[in-house]
């Protein structure tokens, strides 16, 4: 499952909207609604930013914990 795939899937479980995510991350809606269909690449600045809006680490997208 990628970055996005997760990031997605936890939206879903949370019930957040991909656009107050995107507000709160500021990111704009249409580059945040295209890395969530696999459309645009996600950077890592652009995760950090969903990670803070969300209030949670990196980690729990990428898979790597310590």
């Amino acid at each position: 499952m990628t970055v996005c795939e997760k990031v997605r899937a936890y939206l879903d479980e949370n019930k957040l909207t991909r656009k107050e995510i995107a507000k709160r991350a500021n990111i704009s809606y249409p580059a945040f609604n295209a890395m969530m269909v696999g459309k645009r690449k996600m950077y890592p600045e652009e995760l950090r930013a969903i990670c803070y809006a969300l209030d949670v680490r990196p980690e729990v997208f990428m898979g790597v914990m310590f």
